[in-house]
């Protein structure tokens, strides 16, 4: 590969690389803005002919949220589990503390940027060992 193509391939993935990074950064904000306030409760677990339902108290008063069958699952079957419910409202729980659809977005951010880091970095030895 040649010496242009080298420098034009840095250049492009250097750009794309932070440029992207940048985007999905400020993406990853707003969603982590837009998910709100999540604080550790603890829930008691209800099976009823409905299915399975979480209850729990907290400063917006009793909640109550149906439960999926992945967090089913994910109880193995226990009455009561530590969980994550959504300050504010009555209906929202889960078991991670952060979303992880949220986590995604951030470490692809983190990844785009540090590619393009890492390329203009390499771009720049280059420059100076030539």
């Amino acid at each position: 590969m040649s010496r242009t193509a080298i420098d034009a391939l840095l250049e492009i993935f250097t750009w794309v690389g932070i440029g992207a990074g940048i985007v999905v950064a400020l993406i990853a904000v707003i969603a982590k803005l837009a998910d709100g306030v999540w604080v550790a409760s603890h829930l008691e677990i209800v099976e009823d002919d409905r299915g399975h339902t979480a209850r729990w108290f907290s400063d917006a008063g009793l909640g109550e949220a149906r439960l999926t069958d992945e967090q089913v699952a994910h109880l193995g079957g226990a009455d009561a589990a530590e969980g994550w419910v959504r300050r504010g409202y009555t209906d929202r729980v889960r078991f991670t503390r952060r979303s992880p659809s949220v986590r995604f977005v951030a470490w692809l951010a983190v990844g785009l940027l540090s590619v393009g880091v890492l390329c203009a970095a390499a771009s720049l030895v280059l420059l100076f060992v030539r």
